[in-house]
């Protein structure tokens, strides 16, 4: 490290210091989650709010010593009676396989047409096959259907957490990432990490799934990652909006205007960005969305500050589209934690307030996503 390097740091620790009690961050933290011998990594859930008004929040309760995205993972639930100020102890909810299955994460969480709540989460049994399962609670989670595979034919899917959306239509959609094998070992090495943004959709209420018509590349040649952990959101005018991550120093964007058939091709969004998840849901009774996002790419005469490397800080911004004029991007985290990483962030509103789950840690943690941290924010900082 470079002496020039080593003050600059020296100084945003000081920084840091003198802001400690006046944090810039938006909102405040209302429930932290760090790693903890047996339990490595607490990270990426979803919420949704019950019958009897009450929260629910799922997330991935990592087991034993490790928390590599291989590893053993376990569906963990809280409760909150009162809008996110106070949390449950966890529960576990039991999913069929995950013994046999290298690991269970990335929960999105759905009222169904029927009234049952849908538990929606990834199956991991090699680096060949990793696919999207649902089940169903007529019971608000108290008993669990069995599975459905979400996901018709074998292969490597990846879908991040807080992402099943359903359209005005009914339509159900489900973005994912495929990953192709370029060799036959079980190993990460053998994928190809290089995404190409698929759509998977259920028009009878998710009892069953077929594949989108159209699947996307990014159009570029020189990537390494293609268009990885893509999300989507419905537009007023019906279109479906869809972004990735991408390794080019933006987000990259497309448009189905067919309810997620067919989609244009993918060209460079508003939102500058690493290789790291956006996520985007709509504001209820608004005409505005919200976004969340890491908004610092990896320049190559940029330092990177590790853990937090490239995904620090978190901001926040409102617009009414992907072409409108957007408020400008505000801190959500990072003021005072240079050496912190966020990302994956679920967002849930409730009355008076938005409830932002992320990934948020450390060096202490040793991995920038092995804390769990949840913030309130007020609508009102959202304007």
């Amino acid at each position: 490290m470079t002496t020039l390097l080593k003050t600059f740091l020296a100084g945003l620790v000081l920084l840091s210091a003198g802001f400690a009690a006046e944090s810039r961050n938006a909102g405040r933290a209302i429930l932290e989650l760090p790693p903890v011998p047996g339990n490595p990594r607490n990270s990426e859930g979803a919420f949704l709010t019950l019958r009897d008004g009450r929260l629910l929040f799922v997330y991935s309760h990592f087991l034993g010593d490790s928390g590599s995205d291989h590893a053993k993972a376990r569906l963990a639930a809280r409760h909150s009676a009162d809008a996110g100020e106070t949390w449950s102890a966890d529960t576990f909810i039991p999913i069929p396989q995950e013994e046999k299955a290298m690991n269970v994460m990335s929960v999105s969480l759905l009222r169904m047409a029927n009234g049952d709540l849908g538990l929606f989460y990834l199956l991991r049994f090699s680096w060949h096959e990793m696919r999207m399962w649902l089940q169903r609670s007529s019971d608000d989670g108290r008993t669990w259907g069995e599975p459905i595979n979400c996901m018709p034919a074998g292969g490597y899917y990846v879908v991040n957490n807080d992402r099943v959306i359903r359209l005005k239509s009914g339509r159900i959609v489900i973005p994912a990432a495929r990953h192709p094998s370029r060799a036959d070992r079980n190993e990460a090495s053998a994928v190809d990490w290089r995404g190409v943004a698929t759509f998977f959709l259920s028009d009878d209420d998710g009892r069953t799934w077929r594949e989108s018509a159209d699947y996307c590349t990014l159009p570029v040649v020189h990537t390494r990652s293609g268009l990885q952990e893509p999300g989507v959101l419905e537009l007023p005018d019906g279109r479906v909006w869809g972004w990735a991550r991408t390794d080019l120093g933006r987000q990259y964007e497309m448009f189905s205007a067919d309810g997620g058939e067919r989609w244009t091709t993918p060209t460079p969004s508003r939102f500058t960005s690493p290789n790291s998840p956006l996520s985007i849901k709509r504001i209820p009774g608004a005409d505005t969305v919200l976004a969340v996002w890491n908004p610092a790419p990896a320049y190559e005469t940029r330092a990177l500050q590790r853990p937090g490397g490239d995904r620090t800080p978190l901001v926040f911004a409102t617009g009414r589209g992907p072409v409108e004029k957007w408020t400008p991007a505000r801190l959500l985290d990072g003021d005072g934690e240079p050496t912190a990483g966020y990302s994956y962030t679920a967002i849930h509103f409730t009355a008076d307030a938005v409830l932002l789950a992320y990934c948020a840690g450390g060096e202490a943690d040793k991995s920038r996503l092995a804390r769990l941290r949840i913030r309130k924010v007020p609508l009102a900082a959202l304007k």
